[in-house]
């Protein structure tokens, strides 16, 4: 493994770090090594480990790596695909020669790890820092945990049986070892449950780690380990509970564009999310997701790299989920920007003026040449136009005006909060609980109330449900928000879905059984001596 895995010190965490630009979470704190003695005198090095793991947990969600955004969260899915032609290989799309040695792999290998690293720091020396108050030291030992149960669950579900660290190691060891997939389960929810016995139902500061944070991480944590050979008889029916009081003390805003409102992010459905602020000195790379779905727009008449519209990271939606709206569905003009504003005047255009438009349905030869704009049809999304080789409906769901326009490598400096969960996905988590229990007319309440507040008058009824119905509620309602390679991969429709509705995958055809796993990174096997092993086919 990496040392950074496998050797931590104390002193080297205990620098004073703020979680997020605003105010409402932590106060900065003075930026100075302190030795492990005197540390341990200052109950202050108690925040400044806590600050420490919200910080690296915030910054290895927004980003892997300086050019690696959330790719193993939505590429390689049903309804992200890579924005190029049809044509070539991608190893993360399209499983083409997807290996141990992808650095992608390693690097997020390598931040979980990180952010169990100082989880476990905090939880260690918990009780060993003076002058620390009981109630703040039982909280910040379960917002830990909650944390930790977070990135092994990723760990697990990404690599299968992973090595089980929960101490810091002070030495440079190498006998890791993998343990099973269940003992692994077990961690997560032992910490998840302390975790909810430990921390605040309603937090002083907004975004600290609730209960109902830790009960709705939980909740899909039991669904998808109701999936398995080692599932408890109660899974489903645990995570139904758990569900049902988020969704409780998270109702849903009236409106989808209501919840998505830059200027109503802290609105009641939220359950958790990232803060980043706009001060640069505590924001860390900010908040990357209005960098989604984006093409080379700026290629075009009337339109400008410029901070309306910004940059995006090379990947889009797939003609799947394109198709996947009904007419009176909101959250498709919520989501999707049909139309583009022209922000420079140019070539006969004002600014202001439509400078590309998008039809839903395709628009005649004879009515497109009479526009001044540009028109691009559905079926042309994956054709050059002799501008851009790819285009379609930008993503809008998660603008941030003003954020600078910047490329994948550079400071996003987003600074809207990222809300990691909401109301409407314990709907959703519930709703395909009663599926695998067979309550299809719950399923179908549960779905009905979030399709509702989406503007469809027509409801589903008990003999409509399936696992389709439940995805593609999902993705409407949560792309961009939640790990969809981790939903298809738990509902067994990875590899299907992926060549049914991925067009680049499907032309390669290279996903297989292997790929519900990924490879185990190389560096971590040699580094190992072997002791760790790897997933087969890789």
């Amino acid at each position: 493994m990496k040392k950074s895995i496998y050797t931590s010190s104390l002193a080297l965490l205990l620098i004073g770090t703020l979680v997020t630009g605003c105010e409402d979470l932590l106060e900065e704190t003075n930026r100075t090594k302190i030795t492990i003695p005197n540390s341990r005198e200052n109950p202050e090095t108690f925040d400044r480990l806590l600050n420490y793991t919200y910080e690296i947990s915030r910054n290895n969600t927004t980003r892997y790596a300086p050019d690696m955004l959330y790719v193993l969260e939505d590429l390689g899915t049903d309804i992200v695909t890579r924005s190029s032609p049809l044509n070539g290989t991608d190893a993360i799309n399209d499983y083409v020669d997807m290996n141990a040695s992808n650095y992608v792999m390693w690097k997020y290998w390598e931040n979980q790890y990180k952010i169990i690293s100082a989880a476990n720091n905090l939880i260690y020396n918990a009780d060993l820092i003076e002058g620390v108050e009981e109630n703040v030291r039982t909280k910040g030992v379960g917002e830990a945990k909650f944390f930790r149960a977070w990135s092994y669950f990723k760990l697990v579900e990404n690599y299968g049986g992973v090595p089980i660290v929960t101490e810091p190691i002070t030495t440079a060891q190498s006998d890791f070892t993998r343990v099973e997939e269940q003992e692994v389960y077990a961690l997560i929810v032992n910490d998840l449950n302390d975790a909810i016995n430990a921390v605040d139902e309603n937090p002083a500061d907004y975004g600290r780690v609730s209960k109902d944070a830790a009960r709705h991480l939980l909740s899909k944590v039991l669904l998808t380990r109701g999936y398995k050979s080692f599932a408890a008889a109660d899974d489903y029916d645990s995570a139904i509970s758990l569900a049902e009081t988020v969704i409780a003390n998270h109702p849903l805003e009236p409106t989808f564009a209501d919840v998505i409102d830059i200027e109503n992010q802290r609105n009641d459905e939220v359950i958790f999310s990232y803060l980043f602020g706009s001060d640069p000195l505590t924001a860390g790379w900010g908040n990357t997701k209005h960098l989604l779905y984006k093409f080379e727009y700026f290629n075009y008449s009337g339109l400008e790299r410029g901070t309306l519209y910004q940059n995006g990271i090379g990947r889009m939606p797939t003609p799947y989920f394109f198709n996947m709206f009904d007419e009176e569905d909101t959250r498709n003009e919520e989501t999707l920007r049909y139309v583009l504003y022209a922000d420079v005047a140019e070539d006969g255009l004002e600014v202001g003026d439509t400078a590309i438009y998008f039809p839903k349905t395709a628009w005649s030869q004879e009515r497109i040449d009479s526009k001044p704009y540009t028109v691009i049809n559905p079926d042309e999304y994956l054709v050059n136009d002799g501008v851009t080789n790819i285009h379609f409906p930008m993503f809008k769901k998660f603008d941030d005006p003003g954020a600078p326009f910047v490329y994948a490598n550079e400071k996003a400096l987003g600074d809207r909060d990222m809300v990691m969960m909401r109301g409407a996905e314990a709907y959703l988590i519930a709703a395909e609980a009663a599926f695998q229990k067979n309550d299809l007319a719950a399923a179908a309440n549960y779905l009905n109330t979030v399709r509702s507040r989406a503007g469809i008058t027509t409801p589903l009824t008990a003999a409509d449900i399936d696992i389709a119905i439940i995805l593609e509620e999902r993705a409407r309602e949560l792309i961009g928000e939640v790990n969809r390679w981790m939903d298809l991969k738990r509902t067994g429709t990875l590899i299907s879905r992926v060549l049914e509705y991925n067009p680049h995958a499907a032309l390669n055809n290279a996903i297989s059984e292997k790929n519900l796993l990924r490879p185990i990174p190389q560096p971590e096997i040699d580094a190992s001596g072997n002791s760790i092993s790897q997933n087969p086919g890789y």
